[in-house]
């Protein structure tokens, strides 16, 4: 099929790649020497805008930061409401808003373009490997249209319900991320503070109720070994906890402990800066509290 896919980031590069093996595939993205890169290295076409990648497209998707990103390159006189066609179905890989969802749903349902959110989890790793898991918001049509491109680089493909539901899964899911992380970092650094050796509370730890996906495999990776690789950015993080407070809000829940991680994260955002990787929040707790969590 005739692909375009706009967004190589850190995920939108490997899943392009893995849609490229299968499609006819178009590329765009902002910094355009990346998008050359990619062509280059898998045989792609390079769109100079997102109205020429829209062109001709039978699918479309997008992996964008934030659903802002992604209405911007839907409108004006060079985006791809300019140049979509009827038919089109369009994925949303980017971890957005469920409203800016449904929104951009409507507008796009009055050019018959049908779409979905679909984002993912799984990281960098799972990108490349190809074993993401989405979680899709969408019609159920939509999305049975939607799970062959999917499984091209995702091993777990489920709908979630009607649009904006997608999003609204990936974000609570990293909001629960978050609160793992911080508490993680919170709880250890007090133990190393007292004289607990880290490798031997965080042994504990994993064959003990409080493990987590965090402290089983995040910690031993990127903190036990002081390496903070940066796979995923603070700031893109804070933004997913910010979306599902405000998701739970139209809900008429209260959130208290996600509002908290939600401050707690745009403070680390603050002092680390755009480029630190979402682990990065433990680091400032050792700093915070002068212990280290290595071993």
């Amino acid at each position: 099929m005739r692909v375009s896919f706009l967004g190589l980031g850190a995920i939108g590069r490997p899943i392009a790649a893995h849609l490229a093996r299968s499609h006819e595939l178009t590329v765009w993205n902002r910094t355009a020497r990346r998008a050359v890169e990619f062509a280059q290295a898998h045989g792609a076409r390079v769109a100079q805008t997102p109205q020429m990648a829209a062109e001709n497209a039978e699918v479309l998707l997008t992996c964008l930061p934030n659903s802002g990103e992604v209405r911007q390159i839907l409108e004006g006189p060079e985006g791809i409401l300019s140049g979509i066609g009827t038919g089109v179905l369009f994925l949303d890989c980017t971890s957005g808003e469920p409203a800016a969802s449904v929104r951009i749903a409507a507008q796009l349902e009055a050019q018959g373009v049908d779409f979905a959110d679909a984002p993912v989890s799984g990281g960098t790793n799972g990108a490349e490997a190809g074993t993401l898991t989405v979680m899709v918001g969408g019609s159920d049509a939509t999305f049975e249209r939607a799970k062959p491109i999917l499984a091209q680089f995702a091993k777990r493909i489920e709908h979630m319900g009607p649009v904006g539901t997608g999003h609204a899964m990936k974000a609570i899911n990293n909001a629960l991320l978050a609160v793992g992380i911080l508490a993680f970092g919170e709880g250890m650094v007090g133990l190393v503070k007292a004289g607990v050796q880290a490798r031997k509370a965080l042994d504990v730890l994993n064959t003990s109720s409080g493990r987590s996906f965090v402290s089983e495999v995040l910690v031993p990776d990127r903190v036990m070994t002081g390496a903070w690789p940066v796979t995923f950015r603070l700031a893109l993080l804070a933004k997913d906890v910010d979306i599902a407070c405000r998701f739970l809000e139209e809900q008429g829940i209260k959130s208290p402990l996600l509002h908290r991680a939600s401050e707690l994260l745009n403070e680390a955002r603050a002092r680390l800066g755009e480029g630190a990787d979402y682990m990065e929040a433990i680091r400032l707790q050792e700093q915070d509290a002068g212990a280290e969590i290595r071993g």
